[in-house]
């Protein structure tokens, strides 16, 4: 018989109600969710969360399949209750709070070679002790770069249950990537960074990538984000920040899976070969073209040919993504049928 691992949480904002409605809608984007009355059940891989409203607070039953998953699950829960009141005051607690560690899904890493896939795009292979948890399965991570120097201090999961990150001289450069191999014989992981110069727009993601040497030390906290989608017919589509994942999924998908891609790059020099298993018809927008249609608008037109069954990955800039996720309501696709995210913001001065 399988161990279950329990522990019970009390929240208190300043309304509970709207927390709970706020929980029901967004991880219903992410998860299973259930709703009875005024009772949410979140049902993910290896663990499940219910939250139910007790006057004016929460009460929060977590079970999972190890400690670890628990302690996961209860960082990922009480992150998101802290983003849902905002700078409204909330007071969390926890029936048996283990004492601050490092996250159990925080990786060290280190540097062992740098690539060069593309004119504008860089790849950093990193040698892991434990490739398990990135192999298949959620594929992006966070990026966490000490800063030059210095040793490394890592983040712990503090006593309501959010991670608390190293300040001042400790601070860490925090950047979200995706996995864009794993070199199992090597030991190693690879990520690939947009090289992506601008006057007065930092990268220091890219920056990191550009000056790293082998023996570098940084971490990986994940993997999370999805994976490769479960769908015969699976229409990806995104820019130049996408293209790792999109290329990652293209090579992941089973045989007898269906692809349409399209892609935009800023020419024809920064397309790469993708391929795998899967049937690929792959579109390449090049930026620099004069006359070209836009990703945003080139997607407009594709969905409006895509039937209801087919699963919607798109990732690109965040205002174009907003009007794709409206296109989508407004067309009611399932959303469990769909990961429509903003990698980027053009109206950020912080690039990756």
């Amino acid at each position: 018989m399988t161990e279950t691992f329990r522990l019970s949480g009390l929240a208190r904002p300043e309304d509970a109600r709207a927390m709970l409605d706020m929980a029901a809608e967004h991880f219903a984007d992410h998860a299973d969710v259930t709703r009875t009355g005024d009772c949410v059940t979140i049902a993910g891989e290896g663990g499940e969360a219910v939250i139910s409203l007790d006057g004016n607070q929460l009460r929060i039953a977590l079970a999972a399949e190890s400690a670890a998953r628990l302690q996961l699950l209860r960082t990922m829960l009480a992150e998101h209750l802290f983003y849902f009141a905002g700078g409204e005051a909330l007071e969390l607690s926890w029936s048996d709070p283990p004492p601050p560690a490092v996250p159990p899904n925080l990786h060290e890493v280190r540097v062992v070679a740098t690539e060069t896939v593309t004119p504008h795009m860089l790849r950093v292979k990193f040698v892991c002790a434990d490739l398990t948890p990135f192999v298949g399965g959620n594929m992006h991570v966070r990026l966490l770069v000490p800063p030059k120097g210095r040793e490394p201090v890592w983040p712990v999961i503090g006593e309501d249950g959010r991670i608390k990150w190293p300040e001042g001289e400790d601070a860490l450069l925090i950047r979200v990537y995706t996995i864009r191999f794993v070199d199992i014989e090597r030991g190693e992981v690879w990520v690939d960074f947009l090289q992506h110069p601008a006057p007065g727009i930092a990268t220091p993601g890219a920056d990191f990538a550009r000056d790293a040497k082998p023996g570098d030390r940084a971490a990986f906290l994940g993997p999370g984000g999805g994976g490769v989608p479960e769908a015969e017919h699976i229409f990806l589509a995104g820019d130049e920040a996408a293209l790792p994942a999109i290329a990652r999924i293209a090579e992941e998908a089973p045989a007898g899976t269906k692809l349409t891609a399209i892609i935009v790059v800023e020419s024809a020099s920064e397309e790469q070969a993708i391929g795998g298993a899967a049937e690929l018809d792959l579109t390449w927008l090049h930026r620099s073209s004069a006359g070209t249609e836009g990703l945003a608008q080139t997607i407009h037109h594709a969905l409006a040919d895509l039937d209801s069954e087919t699963f919607v990955w798109i990732a690109c800039e965040k205002s174009d993504i907003r009007d794709i996720r409206a296109l989508l309501k407004n067309r009611q696709h399932d959303r469990k049928k769909m990961y429509v995210a903003w990698y980027w913001d053009r109206d950020s001065d912080d690039v990756r």
